[in-house]
């Protein structure tokens, strides 16, 4: 060791050279977080896939409305019958909305009283290409200052919740990072009692998000994938908490050759050759399940895949140069004032008297393993029976947010006095010659309140049709006396814009959008009409999901299933660790069901939900799979396979729980962005992991595996003879975590 050790200069030139090449890239990356708004964006219909009917529509209505733009629904109200001089003022707001910046001016529909005569609604085109949210508040501050007294006006319609959705994620930059690394920080130094650990673990997750953020912004900035909100914040916690996670994989092995007596040099190449294997391969199973989102139709979820496979990658990176680095000049010092000691010989058959936790826990494994696999697997099974009050069929795009939200506020009181859909219709192109039947479909429609056209004649852009002996007849909306409108037509096809009578975001608007295509097709012929809008949009985004969880949830378990038969070189225990992942998430989703709707009253969950609570139970519960399993084998290649299963889970007990405690924290901590699917994203993998950690990972995966002894390894040569005792699973002896680790060296 002494001949190969190098010079002192190297010793520390090394470790210096890292963390000064860590510090320039996260000096870079650091102030890209101000500038994701640039790159990002939480508008629905561009996750869609092409081929998508509200897709094309969506494509195409510029060419008959004339710009690219989103409805903004300005509601009015006075708690009385409107007078004439309220709507004279409410004209002059018109003309002052108008006027602001990013609003299609000449398009801004002059007041529409209610039938009831105590309302009033603006229509007011925002330019999509702008920044929506900041359009939307400058007309509320318009509204606010402009308004007369004894009026109370709110802005909705899909401007309004497209805002609304953009102020909830305002947090993710600053409040959700500041809240998840907090979290971290006490975590670690609860657990390590230091005060310098925690900042070195917390500067390799930090460092390692600041250079994955860097990759993520140029590569949305070229248009390589779609970047929105949730992706992003999901970026944020699952670099925090992975490299967190791995960081304490390294510091455990690094404890453990200092408590040896190595000095600084000897403990940091000893702990990387142990750390080096499980981390890559626990990151690279993370990356494989990852990945396998890019299958997906929907954006949004082929977008995940790569954009969290990068932070993955940086997290590893991190955890294999940045961390050792430190720990390279630290030392030992790291863990002032509890310096590690040497280790206390493990028994070998953990069924005499033993201290400590983890020792305690082998003994019960030992003891009474098929009676403790048996009972875990019972608890889980039933917790998984909630699954049958999942609700994850989609919610209505009003729920988003959680808290207030004045578009919601505004959609009730819009409902109140105007058909439920107003501001969001549903928008119908039909060939020229197909208008009369397409009509004739629409009308016949129970969640249809009325039919117009578009149409460059009339000054609000939209003529009324209806049918006079199965011709149609288009009348102007405007002023009266204005001279009857053509509807526009463009590559031969018109398009019909149609008021739902119920809120576009409800269950009910999804289902007459669902039977228009229907009796649409069934009249025209399949694919002779498109119906888009948003509730078309809401509609195919959910179909989408439903597709993409079918189809992934099998593909992740078999990459995942495949990896770690070439890591453990094994087919029973690989395929034990999959079952018992699909049971520990079948149970966290049962009882998380069971929590949005009987504690926290949530009105359903998106499709999405489960996909993603899936891809992070699964692919970071391998991760603890891996920690528990790389070193049971190690240890079984020395002492035996049931007393190797004995030592590796004390030996990885302690990391393992603290790694799960910090990774259920740092996703527990997505709860403070007031979004529904953040947060149930939040319960559901915060629960799960520590389901994982304390019950799958403790208890149900060492209590079967020793159950089922050596023949875990088949049909490896470890599963027909142990290299401790050929004959049997006996132990073979006592020995010490140092003497053991002397052997391997060279």
């Amino acid at each position: 060791m002494t001949s190969r050790t190098p010079t002192r200069w190297l010793r520390i030139g090394i470790p210096v050279l890292l963390v000064l090449i860590w510090l320039v890239g996260g000096s870079i990356g650091g102030p890209y977080f101000g500038k994701v708004d640039e790159v990002s964006t939480n508008d629905q219909s561009s996750f869609l896939p092409e081929s998508a009917d509200a897709t094309q529509v969506n494509e195409r209505l510029p060419e008959f409305l004339g710009g690219d733009s989103i409805p903004a629904v300005v509601v009015v109200t006075a708690g009385a019958d409107l007078t004439d001089d309220q709507l004279t003022a409410l004209q002059d707001l018109a003309d002052d909305l108008a006027a602001v910046e990013g609003v299609d001016d000449d398009a801004v529909s002059p007041p529409v009283v209610s039938d009831d005569g105590e309302a009033a609604q603006i229509f007011v085109p925002i330019d999509a290409t702008g920044d929506v949210d900041e359009t939307v508040a400058a007309l509320r501050e318009t509204i606010a200052s402009s308004l007369p007294d004894g009026m109370e006006a709110w802005v909705t319609g899909p401007a309004g919740f497209t805002a609304d959705l953009v102020e909830g994620f305002l947090g993710i930059d600053g409040l959700l990072l500041g809240v998840a690394l907090l979290a971290v920080f006490i975590i670690l130094v609860i657990v390590y009692r230091s005060p310098l650990l925690p900042i070195l673990v917390l500067l390799t997750s930090t460092f390692a998000l600041c250079v994955a953020l860097l990759t993520v912004w140029w590569l949305a900035k070229a248009g390589i994938f779609v970047l929105n909100g949730q992706v992003q914040g999901i970026l944020f916690i699952l670099v925090i908490g992975a490299a967190t996670d791995y960081a304490l994989l390294y510091v455990a092995r690094f404890r453990e050759a200092v408590a040896e007596g190595h000095r600084r040099w000897d403990a940091t190449l000893q702990a990387w050759r142990g750390a080096f294997e499980p981390i890559l391969a626990s990151g690279g199973t993370v990356i494989a399940a990852l990945l396998c989102l890019l299958l997906s139709d929907l954006a949004s979820n082929r977008a995940l895949g790569p954009i969290a496979s990068i932070g993955i990658a940086f997290s590893v990176l991190s955890a294999l140069t940045f961390l050792p680095a430190l720990m390279a000049l630290v030392g030992r010092a790291a863990f002032w004032p509890f310096i590690p000691k040497a280790p206390t010989p493990m028994p070998a058959d953990f069924t005499g008297e033993v201290k400590g936790f983890w020792p305690r826990q082998a003994r019960l494994v030992a003891r009474h393993s098929r009676p403790v696999w048996i009972i875990c697997t019972v608890v889980l099974l039933a917790a998984a029976a909630g699954l049958t009050q999942l609700k994850a069929d989609g919610v209505p795009s009003s729920d988003l947010v959680l808290g207030a939200s004045e578009a919601r506020d505004g959609q009730d009181v819009l409902a109140e006095h105007f058909p439920a859909g107003s501001g969001s219709p549903v928008y119908v192109i039909v060939a020229e010659d197909d208008l009369a039947s397409a009509v004739g479909v629409l009308d016949d429609s129970d969640g249809i309140e009325s039919v117009a056209a578009a149409s460059d004649d009339s000054p609000t852009g939209q003529a009324e049709v209806a049918l006079d002996d199965g011709e149609p007849v288009f009348t102007a909306v405007g002023p009266p006396g204005t001279a009857a409108p053509e509807p526009t037509v463009a590559d031969g096809d018109v398009l019909l814009i149609a008021t739902l009578t119920d809120a576009a975001d409800s269950f009910e608007a999804e289902q007459t959008v669902r039977d228009l295509r229907v009796a649409l097709d069934d009249e025209l012929g399949a694919g002779a009409a498109l119906v888009g809008g948003t509730t078309a949009i809401d509609v195919d985004t959910n179909d989408t999901s439903i597709h993409d969880r079918t189809l992934i949830i099998p593909v992740v378990l078999a990459v995942i299933l495949v990896i770690l038969m070439l890591l453990l070189r094994a087919v029973v225990a690989p395929v034990l660790l999959i079952l018992s992942v699909i049971i520990s998430f079948g149970a966290a989703l049962g009882v998380s069901a069971l929590v949005f709707n009987h504690v926290f009253g949530f009105p359903g969950a998106d499709p999405a939900v489960p996909l993603y609570g899936f891809v992070f139970l699964v692919a970071l519960g391998v991760d603890y799979n891996i920690f528990l399993m790389s070193r049971v084998r190690e240890e079984s290649l020395r002492h035996g396979t049931r007393p190797g299963i004995l030592r590796g889970l004390v030996a990885t007990g302690g990391v393992i729980t603290s790694a799960g405690l910090v990774l259920a924290a740092t996703f527990a901590a997505l709860g403070v962005i007031p979004i529904l699917f953040l947060a149930q994203l939040a319960f559901i993998v915060a629960f799960g992991v520590l389901l994982d950690t304390f019950v799958v990972r403790s208890l149900l995966v060492p209590a079967v595996t020793y159950d089922i002894g050596r023949a875990i390894w088949w049909p490896s040569k470890l599963s027909r003879a142990d290299a401790a005792d050929p004959a049997s699973d006996e132990p073979a002896g006592e020995m010490t975590r140092a003497e053991y680790r002397r052997t391997l060296e060279p």
